[in-house]
């Protein structure tokens, strides 16, 4: 069994979309890591050799920032732009798009699902 960064690969897929899973990184990244450690990205996880897969965990080691650290960095570049008072930090806190998008309808990702308002009739066009 693969385990790199604290999580178990999926056995049965391509190494190249196994390492997706890792948050921090993605398609793009997980090519780079499998030539920087010069393994054949066609190959499934549950094939990978001991060798190959210390390989890979160095890359990441060496290079790249995921899982817990990147996640910890994340949430305290949101806290920063909320303790600013800054207008993306403020769509944040109030739960609402913070990258420009329309709020009029749809936006329902997160914002949530809809509640119900009391006494209000449905306006049909």
């Amino acid at each position: 069994m693969a385990r790199i960064s604290g999580i178990d690969l999926p056995l049965n897929k391509r190494v190249d979309v196994g390492l997706t899973y890792i948050y921090g990184i993605g398609q793009a990244r997980s090519k780079e890591i499998l030539q920087k450690a010069e393994v054949n990205p066609a190959v499934r996880v549950k094939d990978l050799s001991e060798d190959e897969v210390a390989r890979i965990r160095k890359v990441i080691q060496e290079g790249a920032e995921v899982e817990g650290d990147l996640r910890k960095k994340v949430q305290t570049d949101i806290r920063r732009l909320m303790d600013i008072e800054s207008y993306r930090g403020s769509r944040h806190k109030s739960g609402l798009p913070a990258r420009g998008q329309r709020t009029h309808t749809n936006a329902r990702t997160h914002k949530g699902p809809r509640r119900a308002i009391a006494g209000k009739k449905k306006v049909t066009k």
